[in-house]
């Protein structure tokens, strides 16, 4: 057999990362009410299914959106032989005025800097082609998005370099943290070509703030690197504070930047739900970045049956305004739902506004503070509670105990089973690791897995009765 090349045969994919592992958990058995009772429920897929019937409404009332309808075949012809790299113009006017709004008008989007790709992974890869060199590097603050491992680095042979952010400040970005990676960096012999952050956080649901934004502006400013703000989850705030683009920061009077430095990345994958129509968007200020972008964009184009349709939706000004606010309102409402549930049995997580996951806290579950641990946590998540969440060491989080678990992803039914499965397995294992005669003494009662648990639950809901053979937890160590 012909040897294949390096590409082909090398592993950057990523596809041994265990947050690629739970999602073929989930492909062999996945949950199904009927079906698969006992099947795994997919929390590690960060998908908004939460408006699609809003969204079908405007879809029934609007046939002529489509091609495949009476009302809209007259455009087939026309859909099906355009080809242009630069997109449909209405494509663009529509996207580019979407992206403001979804601002809150306090940006403006030059549609001819809308560059089409196939999704965000294209429009990530595209931006790197666009920047760096095989060899070179960008800086990524952590946790981040595992997927950037693949859509960065795979085929480009850029490196990431990570900035490591602590959760003693809930993971902020530093001054500190930027300079600590530059310097790591250059003693490695990296030429770091940029800075990519994302904002709203994947995976912290969490988004920066103007001081923080400032910071990072000026630190790529003064490094001459290039800035990659990754806004797809923009719409997805759904509580204050209120979003703020980079876009925003460099209009500012206090702010000196070289917008040659700056592009975006979006996609209507997370903000709209759409990840099937692949809607990847590159915005840059630099005309050659524009230029070249546009012309790697025919590897990756968005079919014109999708731009046909999107823009019909998104020129409906009435549909985008009442979208973005039902969009933000029912995330609200499962975020506060799934939030709340989780503390009813002492399990906490990361303050967050924004995105369609929580960064759940579980080092009180680890049997010890390390990476080894949190495996041995996560994989009795999957096989014993059978659900598929992502530990944060794939995030390149490096503080073990931290899990990204995705909550807009499926209706409220399958929700209140995942609770409750969370629920069983925090109890069982909480019944199980207390020793009898420590449950009579209320005030000193202190549960733990293999570490001290302070508080987790109230001593009313325990039983003394709970044999310790039944928590899987301790058949994991054994």
């Amino acid at each position: 057999m012909a040897a294949m090349s390096k590409i082909a045969t090398g592993n950057g994919h990523g596809e041994n990362s265990p947050y690629f592992d739970g999602w073929k958990a989930y492909e062999t058995n996945p949950f199904h009410p009927i079906d698969r009772p006992d099947g795994v429920i997919q929390m590690g897929l960060a998908e908004n299914q939460l408006c699609f019937d809003f969204i079908k409404k405007w879809l029934i009332k609007h046939p002529e959106a489509s091609l495949c309808t009476a009302q809209g075949v007259n455009k087939f012809k026309e859909m099906a032989l355009f080809q242009d790299y630069h997109g449909m113009p209405e494509f663009r006017r529509a996207v580019a005025k979407f992206m403001g709004k979804v601002r809150g008008g306090r940006v403006k989007f030059d549609p001819d800097r809308i560059v089409m790709s196939g999704g965000a992974t294209g429009a990530h890869e595209t931006v790197a082609f666009c920047l760096a060199d095989p060899g070179e590097a960008f800086l990524v603050p952590t946790p981040y998005y595992p997927g950037f491992d693949r859509d960065l680095k795979w085929r480009t042979g850029v490196e990431l370099v990570p900035v490591h952010c602590e959760s003693s400040n809930n993971f902020k970005i530093t001054k500190d943290a930027l300079e600590a990676a530059y310097v790591k960096a250059q003693e490695a012999n990296l030429r770091v070509k940029g800075l990519l952050v994302t904002n709203p956080s994947n995976p912290l649901g969490t988004i920066l703030d103007r001081e923080t934004l400032k910071n990072v502006v000026n630190f790529i400013n003064e490094k001459n690197i290039h800035l990659i703000g990754d806004e797809i989850y923009a719409a997805t705030v759904f509580m204050e504070p209120e979003f703020v683009s980079i876009l925003e920061i460099i209009e500012e009077d206090d702010v000196e930047c070289n917008r040659d430095l700056i592009h975006i990345v979006y996609s209507l994958s997370k903000d709209m739900g759409f990840p099937g129509f692949r809607v990847g968007i590159v915005y840059s200020y630099n005309d050659a970045v524009v230029s070249c972008a546009r012309k790697m964009s025919s590897f990756g184009l968005v079919s014109s049956q999708t731009q046909h349709l999107i823009a019909s939706m998104l020129s409906d000004d009435d549909f985008v305004e009442d979208f973005i606010a039902e969009s933000k309102d029912l995330l609200f409402k499962r975020h506060k739902n799934f939030t709340w549930s989780l503390s009813q049995v002492g399990i906490g997580s990361l303050k967050s506004n924004a995105g369609l996951f929580i960064w759940m806290d579980l080092r009180k579950l680890l049997r010890e503070k390390t990476f080894e641990a949190e495996m041995e946590l996560w994989r009795v998540i999957i096989n014993e509670v059978k659900l598929n969440v992502s530990p944060g060491s794939s995030f390149h989080c490096h503080e073990p105990g931290w899990f990204r678990v995705c909550f807009a992803n499926m209706d409220d039914n399958t929700m209140a089973v995942a609770l409750s499965r969370i629920r069983t397995f925090v109890l069982k294992n909480n019944e199980a690791m207390v020793p009898p005669r420590k449950l009579c003494r209320r005030s000193s009662l202190k549960l733990s897995l293999s570490r001290r648990m302070d508080d987790l639950m109230s001593p009313s809901i325990l039983s003394p009765h709970s044999p310790l053979p039944q928590s899987p937890l301790v058949q994991a160590r054994t």
